[in-house]
């Protein structure tokens, strides 16, 4: 089975060096030194990564062959592609590969149907599922454990407990609404005075006092 494992961006410098956009979980199994990976488009590969380091968060990766600026620029946009056996699980037993959650039927706890899903969406600070509902409409479901307590893949589910609003905009609450009559804590502070400068003022008199 063919897995994207990442996405090559922006040149680095001068020797060959390019920014890729990790999309895998085992990024130093599947994006290590040695592992040779496939293409989209199929004409810019295989390469063999050479070399890789971490610059300021980025993951940095030469390629065999790949000697400066010009060629490295030239693979920018081309996507990794790693060859995985489809029986492979990943050591953790609480993670889990694009694969085996793509196509899972969504439910709520209730086990209410949601929709499918049909894409992982991975960004630096965490990843989302795309969800397919019954309507063709998506949502953005982030996949942490407090919003997908559940992931059983024998009987190829989701099951989320969503906050009100994520599946259905219209069950959104309302937090802060305005109200037109002023409050009795902005009636007592004077025309220029927030609630936090009146504190700060008085804790300042108190000081004074104590003095």
């Amino acid at each position: 089975m063919q897995l994207v494992v990442g996405r090559i961006g922006r040149a680095h410098g001068i020797r060959g060096d390019v920014s890729v956009e990790v999309h895998t979980d085992e990024p130093e199994l599947r994006l290590g030194p040695g592992a040779v990976l496939l293409t989209d488009p199929a004409s810019a590969g295989p390469l063999t990564i050479e070399s890789g380091r971490v610059h300021s968060g980025r993951l940095l990766l030469r390629f065999a062959g790949v000697k400066d600026r010009n060629a490295a620029e030239a693979l920018r946009g081309t996507l990794l592609i790693s060859e995985v056996d489809p029986e492979e699980r990943p050591e953790d037993p609480e993670e889990y590969y694009d694969h085996q959650l793509i196509g899972l039927d969504v439910v709520l706890l209730d086990g209410t149907p949601v929709g499918e899903l049909t894409e992982v969406v991975h960004l630096p600070y965490q990843d989302l599922l795309t969800v397919k509902k019954a309507d063709g409409t998506e949502v953005l479901v982030p996949f942490v454990t407090q919003i997908v307590p559940t992931i059983d893949l024998e009987n190829q589910r989701a099951v989320i407990t969503p906050p009100p609003g994520l599946i259905d905009p219209e069950q959104a609450e309302v937090v802060g609404a305005a109200s037109d009559e002023p409050t009795e804590a902005a009636e007592s502070a004077g025309p220029a005075e927030s609630a936090g400068s009146a504190e700060s003022a008085k804790s300042a008199e108190g000081a004074e006092e104590s003095e």
